[in-house]
């Protein structure tokens, strides 16, 4: 199993070089930008989630598409909002 270290060979000068194409891969990836990019605690728009990923590559529309299908965004029926996913073990962790 790789560790989320992994990660960071997929980046260079903070930039994503690529979005890797096996799922395993790329859910590593998601769930690393998850929680480096958005809080647990917040509404985000459309805007700011595109920001964000803008940060580290600029197909931030695909990326926003797969941390959805992922499930570590939430989105609203509309489209207006979008919210991160809580990770049960990150936050049972902080809890305790």
């Amino acid at each position: 199993m790789s560790s989320g270290s992994d990660v960071a060979a997929l980046f260079s000068h903070g930039r994503l070089t690529t979005i890797p194409r096996r799922p395993a891969r790329r859910e590593q990836l998601l769930t690393h930008l998850a929680r480096t990019l958005f809080e647990t605690d917040r509404d985000y728009t459309e805007s700011e989630i595109n920001d964000a990923l803008r940060t580290v590559h600029e197909d931030a529309a695909a990326l926003r598409r797969y941390l959805v299908v992922a499930g570590l965004l939430a989105r609203t029926r509309d489209g207006s909002s979008y919210r991160r996913v809580a990770d049960a073990s990150q936050d049972s962790a902080a809890a305790e």
